[in-house]
């Protein structure tokens, strides 16, 4: 059992967040930060069942491109 997993969070094109967890099949979205926050916990519970990690890390990465 892994004791935590960590997930990369964007914000979605179309408004919301979007985030997929490193090193596992899980992808889930959220309109707002709240809901998605909710959304990870209920998607490594169905990903894991009894086996979930006590740990899930959020890492919102934001890109933006500068020019000169």
């Amino acid at each position: 059992m892994p004791r935590e997993i960590i997930f990369l969070v964007e914000e979605a094109e179309e408004g919301g967040f979007v985030a997929h967890a490193l090193g596992e099949a899980i992808f889930t979205e959220g309109e707002t930060w709240e809901e998605l926050k909710e959304m990870v916990r209920d998607a490594v519970r169905c990903h894991f069942g009894e086996a979930a990690p006590p740990i899930i890390r959020l890492h919102f990465v934001r890109q933006e491109v500068l020019t000169p």
